[in-house]
């Protein structure tokens, strides 16, 4: 029988009682999901140190569960995030068919609970854990849809029960797994947040990577101490353990030795997401290729090392989580695109890989990649971990959103996000954002027909707000979040993940033979424009040949071209 060792222990009741598939199995199996829920069902009744909660509904129709391991016994939710003690959120499960996370999960909240010794170690932690997160996907059981993992024997699918991939659903929260997501978020509000995988991608001698939240994205005090302080020490500690880790290995259509960068978690991803509310985030990405009891005991052993990290640097972690909305605001502009730093020498990793090469395929008529694991090989790898801001925003004093956007409001609700309403008409003068130029993808993604490339017309005006629009101050807590949802040219912003779409279709236009006497009349009357307009017939050779596009730019610059056209129910007030 496999299982993983710990020290010898106190049992409240029969050691092999709660043995796990897992185990039975020599590492070959992980549960299904009723077992993995009545499996913490019945360690939450053995022991008084294990809380078990259903969290709001997924896709699926089922609820989503979270169990706390404290040490001070059953624990009332809203107790947690005020809790002095350190407070660590683990998710699992979001690709089911990425079980590892699963099993180390209950072997670890497991042998906490039946070890004096671990015990008395993370007194002073709450470990909160998502069994599984994707529960449709964990239901969609099959021993196929992971083509290049080696185990376990069946596992769930990627998609949801409505076939979201749920490390994209972050920000625009289309299932209902996300919103619930939110609930446990915010409920817990951890210092810490682990999301457990399985990497696809290149072949190389470590069976496990790990994928920190970018750490110029996160930024300040908080970006310096996931780079110097707790990325070091995990690599560290693993080591320690002769289990090697990697930064993830961020390659596709070439081989690590070749080099690569750092992936960038845009607030879609959930350490992305993490990050909006200045958690330190990582993910844990075994390798795919490697036997499943290697994998489940690197990931049990990594999130041992999270928990040590965290009990050794309690006080530090507590004081850059605190400090970091203070030090967005009092820079005044923030960043909402990066890019890599290219004047950056890259940062160079003794890399433990296998040699590659390409060689004729046996199944088709070309050339296919393939490592030599009889050739291994540590050698330094250039890793680029530097990134740099792209576009900047001026920090606003509030945003003000338009009544009627309820989507939206729903989202900021969902992640608490503060704001007001307006109780009778206001004036303000006030930033308005029109949309300029926009790319928007040509196949699906997400339910979605994404936009990027995004750039906005900025123009100050005075502006009547209604009873009910809503007033959302940038001096708060979920800031971060506030910037990348309401700015349209963000990554993730609210716009480009299609909220607004509606602004971008004009809903009244012109009859071109009735129009035209009423353009030669704007023309007379507006000597500027005619003026304008004569320069552009002579320097733009496309629109002097195309008679629609003269006529509508006269229209567009009329008192009949509709003002919601393009303009953006968001506004900026400074003062």
């Amino acid at each position: 029988m496999f299982v993983i060792s710990v020290a010898s222990c106190n049992q409240q009741i029969p050691s092999d009682y709660f043995i796990t598939q897992f185990e039975k199995s020599e590492g070959t199996e992980t549960p299904e999901y009723v077992d993995i829920i009545d499996y913490y069902k019945e360690l939450s009744n053995a022991y008084s140190e294990i809380s078990f909660f259903e969290m709001g509904k997924t896709d699926a129709g089922l609820p989503l569960h979270l169990i706390v391991y404290n040490t001070d016994g059953k624990t009332q939710l809203n107790s947690i995030k005020n809790s002095k003690k350190n407070r660590v959120l683990i998710n699992n499960g979001i690709h089911p068919g990425e079980s590892d996370g699963i099993d180390a999960s209950m072997l670890l909240l497991r042998d906490i609970v039946q070890n004096d010794s671990l015990k008395n170690k993370y007194q002073n932690t709450i470990i909160s854990v998502i069994p599984i997160y994707n529960i449709g996907g964990s239901l969609n059981r099959n021993s196929h849809s992971r083509a290049n993992q080696n185990g376990p024997k069946e596992y769930g699918f990627r998609g949801n029960a409505r076939n979201f991939d749920l490390n994209r659903d972050f920000v625009k929260q289309d299932t209902k797994n996300a919103a619930s997501f939110a609930q446990i978020f915010h409920v817990i509000d951890p210092d810490v947040f682990i999301d457990n995988h399985v990497s696809n991608g290149a072949d190389y001698q470590y069976a496990i990577s790990h994928l920190f939240t970018q750490h110029n994205k996160l930024g300040g005090s908080l970006g310096k101490f996931i780079e110097t302080q707790m990325r070091p020490a995990l690599e560290s500690s693993m080591a320690i353990k002769n289990m090697p880790v990697t930064p993830y290995v961020n390659v596709w259509g070439k081989t690590p030795k070749e080099g690569w960068s750092q992936f960038y978690d845009s607030p879609r991803y959930s350490t992305g997401y993490s990050t909006l509310f200045n958690t330190l985030g990582m993910m844990v990405e075994t390798h795919m290729l490697k036997p499943y009891d290697v994998r489940v005991n690197q990931t049990y052993e990594l999130m041992f090392s999270v928990l040590d990290f965290i009990g050794d640097r309690s006080s530090d972690i507590k004081r850059v989580r605190k400090n970091a909305i203070h030090e967005i605001l009092k820079k005044k502009t923030y960043p909402i695109t990066f890019e890599i730093n290219s004047k950056k020498e890259p940062s160079m990793i003794q890399f433990r890989g296998f040699e590659g090469e390409k060689i004729p395929s046996k199944v088709t008529n070309g050339k296919r990649l393939f490592y030599d694991k009889a050739k291994p090989y540590i050698e330094p790898v250039e890793y680029v971990n530097e990134f740099r801001p792209k576009k900047e925003i001026i920090i606003p004093k509030a945003y003000i959103l338009k009544k009627g956007w309820h989507r939206v409001l729903d989202r900021l609700q969902n992640n608490n996000i503060e704001y007001s309403q307006f109780k009778s008409d206001t004036t303000f003068v006030v930033e308005t954002l029109h949309v300029a130029d926009y790319k928007t993808r040509k196949t699906a993604y997400e339910g979605h027909y994404l936009h990027y490339s995004t750039r906005i017309k900025k123009e100050f005006s005075s502006v009547t707000f209604s009873e009910g629009d809503i007033y959302i101050p940038t001096n708060q807590k979920g800031v971060r979040y506030v910037f990348e949802t309401l700015e349209p040219e963000a990554t993730d912003s609210f716009f480009n993940w299609n909220f607004f779409d509606t602004v971008l279709q004009q809903k009244e236009g012109y009859s071109s033979y009735v129009f035209e006497d009423v353009a030669e009349q704007i023309l007379k009357e507006n000597p500027s424009l005619n003026s304008i307009f004569k320069d552009k017939m002579i320097t733009d050779k496309e629109f002097s040949k195309n008679s629609r596009a003269q006529l509508d730019f006269i229209y567009k610059r009329s008192l009949y071209y509709e003002k919601a056209h393009l303009l953006l129910p968001v506004y900026k007030v400074y003062e």
